[in-house]
Order: structure tokens, then C-alpha cells, then sequence
């Protein structure tokens, strides 16, 4: 086990080195000013989170109208058996 022990300490030092280095770049790219603007920025993440929130509503909605159609189609089964008696 001694000797795994170098090449598992490997994947966690280029990780870190690769993390360092992203951060680096994202420091880098933020200070120089970037092509948008942080508020647009912000503005788009908002917007993005409004329509995130109108698509969940949506999904919701449209699994309610899924689940209210099964159970009337398992009613209208049992009422055909019925109806086959």
C-alpha cells in the first residue's frame, strides 16, 4: 500500500495545480474587464431565473394535467369491465 501512495497523492496535486490555474484566468479575465458587464451580467441570471421559475410552473402544471388523465383513464378501464360483465 506504501507504494500507491505517491500515485495517489498525483490526481489530487494536478487538481489542485488545474483549479489554481482556472483561477487564475478567471481572476485575470474579471480584473481586465471582460466584454459584458458584471449588472448585465446579474440582469441575465435574473431573467434566466424567471424563466427557470415559469418553466417549473409549467412542469408542474403539465404533470397535474398527466396524472389527472390516468386516473380517468384507470376509471374509464374499470367502467369498461364493468360494462363487459
Amino acid at each position: 500500500s506504501t507504494a500507491n501512495a505517491p500515485e495517489d497523492d498525483a490526481p489530487n496535486r494536478y487538481s489542485r495545480t488545474d483549479r489554481t490555474t482556472y483561477g487564475r484566468y478567471s481572476r485575470d479575465s474579471n480584473s481586465s474587464g471582460s466584454s459584458i458587464p458584471s449588472n448585465a451580467l446579474e440582469k441575465r441570471i435574473e431573467e434566466l431565473e424567471r424563466e427557470l421559475a415559469k418553466e417549473r410552473q409549467e412542469n408542474a402544471r403539465l404533470m397535474k394535467m398527466t396524472q389527472d388523465k390516468e386516473e380517468l383513464i384507470g376509471k374509464l378501464k374499470e367502467e369498461i369491465d364493468l360494462l363487459n360483465r
